[in-house]
């Protein structure tokens, strides 16, 4: 019998639709001949399958099933692509670990930890990443800080940006002192924790990384150049970018950013397919590689990132995500 697999999207972040395209993207990816899959969107407490009627069905919280017609769908992997909460901040991993339901993600801790880029930064840092200077601001505690001390901790131009959140909303690059509070009201609007972060200037990147028991695959890189002031909502998504792989850089410096981000996949014992996310400042060749972020459920639609690198690297998505759940399902048979 073909193995259930449920295309976990939406979520409770302003990235909501953004993770239905990503959804669109998987389930178009995933061979239908070896894989049943159902699409299931989660707002709040809505959950809910959809069908291939395009009727929705509710979903069974106690075992994440739903009813087509009178038979009970019950799927047998999770492939999760929520961009932000409760997707990518360890929630739902709980969940489905409480219901033994295997899935294509990271676990609770390390989504934790990667959804709060400030405290990833500093974990990171402990192993010798390097990272941008930054501060954190939470909630309430805006006005016990000055702009002038921000500004001597991190300096003009910087971002502030939601401290646990995707870097698509809620992102302002702030050149002059009187934009700074405007900026934390925008970040704020998005979280509780705001992160104000040194600007670098210099080389965006991005590379893709996933490892099974058998092997490990780093994509190639893909250099991120845009017209806008930063790699933002509408540069992403509005297409105001352009995005080049195998990224114009020096080989010497591909080969030391492939192996930062499997050491960084290693340090943080991630699993399913991450993307890390890095500046390059200094000069060719010799390139200090900063890292900005690591997203553990990147996007998915035919155009983002890493569909783009998977081919470039000779392969095809769907081949891919195959590979992830039977790894992840033979784990768990083992166990």
């Amino acid at each position: 019998m073909k193995k259930i697999i449920a295309i976990v999207c939406g979520g409770d972040s302003s990235e909501h639709d953004v993770s239905l395209r990503s959804a669109q993207g998987i389930y178009s990816f995933i061979d239908k001949d070896v894989y049943d899959c159902y699409i299931v969107e989660m707002k709040g407490l809505v959950w809910e399958a959809l069908l291939a009627d395009g009727s929705r069905a509710t979903v069974d919280r106690n075992d994440f099933s739903f009813l087509c017609g009178d038979t009970k769908i019950k799927p047998d992997f999770a492939y999760i692509t929520i961009h932000g909460t409760p997707g990518e901040n360890g929630i739902l991993q709980g969940y489905f670990d409480l219901i033994r339901l295997p899935y294509s993600t990271s676990g609770v801790l390390i989504e934790a930890l990667t959804f709060n880029k400030f405290a990833l930064n500093n974990y990171l840092r402990s192993f010798g990443v390097t990272v941008a200077e930054s501060l954190l601001i939470r909630r309430g505690q805006e006005q016990g800080i000055s702009d002038d001390d921000i500004i001597d901790k991190v300096g003009l131009p910087c971002f502030v940006k939601p401290a646990d959140d995707g870097s698509s909303y809620g992102v302002t690059k702030v050149k002059a002192k009187e934009q700074l509070r405007h900026a934390l009201d925008v970040a704020f609007a998005e979280g509780n924790d705001v992160m104000v972060e040194a600007f670098l200037d210099g080389t965006e990147i991005t590379c893709g990384c996933y490892k099974t028991r058998k092997a490990s695959h780093v994509f190639p890189i893909t250099e991120v150049v845009t017209s806008q002031e930063f790699f933002d909502y509408d540069a992403k998504y509005n297409g105001k970018v352009d995005e080049i792989t195998p990224a114009r850089i020096d080989p010497s410096t591909a080969e030391r950013v492939s192996k930062l981000t499997s050491a960084i996949y290693d340090i943080l014992g991630c699993r399913g397919i991450i993307r890390i996310d890095y500046i390059l400042t200094g000069p060719r060749g010799k390139e200090t590689i900063n890292m900005l972020e690591v997203n553990t459920t990147p996007g998915m639609t035919a155009t983002s990132f890493i569909p783009q690198q998977i081919r470039a690297a000779g392969r095809e998505p769907g081949e891919v995500i195959a590979d992830i759940i039977e790894d992840t399902l033979k784990k768990e048979l083992k166990n």
